[in-house]
């Protein structure tokens, strides 16, 4: 598992942004590993656990983050999975793991996007990767206060960022449930929720 350090002053590992994911090949991918273009700023609800979640993706400037998302939407994928990993006063993360922490097959990864001018700001929705900074493919976090330490600096393995393709715009009381319940180690994963957060279904609604 990963370990990320942002800045030479900050010592903390930021273990959330390992994001768990075990991609093969990834960063070798320029495109969107074949996605299909979403409709303009498609309109996403996530029927969780602890309530409704309504995300509002940007197509424009995220193109291959939001058509890849919206095709793990369409497929059903998301159905089932659980937010895993917690952090107070910093994201909730969730898109790939099932409630017994096994890891869902994805599809090829995708070219991070995070150049894109779009900001890991307050309850914004962004492309969760590895350190290689092309290997997003299912996860995603959002973001529960600013992260300006996340967003895009330059073209190097250090300085790429994560990608933010959308907000929430409704909901965003759940997603400050989710990010207050208690966590803990469990298997491989720390910040795991007690209390199981489950996407008990994911849809497009427009």
């Amino acid at each position: 598992m990963y370990k990320l350090f942002f800045g030479a002053g900050l010592r903390r590992t930021v273990m959330a942004l390992c994001f768990s994911l075990l991609a093969a090949g990834a960063g070798l991918l320029a495109g969107a590993g074949g996605v299909r273009a979403a409709a303009p700023d498609p309109t996403v609800r996530l029927e969780t656990s602890l309530g409704e979640i309504v995300l509002r993706l940007d197509a424009r400037k995220a193109p291959i983050s939001t058509a890849n998302f919206v095709q793990y939407v369409k497929s059903g994928f998301y159905d089932g999975t659980v937010f895993h990993r917690v952090i107070k006063n910093f994201m909730i993360q969730g898109g790939g793991l099932t409630p017994d922490l096994k890891q869902k097959e994805t599809r090829t990864p995708i070219r991070n996007e995070a150049d894109n001018g779009l900001k890991n700001k307050k309850y914004t929705i962004a492309m969760a990767r590895t350190s290689e900074p092309h290997s997003a493919t299912a996860q995603f976090f959002i973001n529960v206060k600013d992260n300006a330490f996340l967003d895009f600096k330059n073209q190097t393995p250090q300085g790429w960022g994560y990608a933010v393709f959308g907000k929430v715009v409704k909901g965003q009381d759940v997603v400050d449930k989710i990010a207050a319940v208690a966590t803990g180690h469990k298997g491989y994963y720390d910040d795991v929720p007690v209390q199981t957060v489950v996407v008990k279904k994911a849809e497009v609604l427009e």
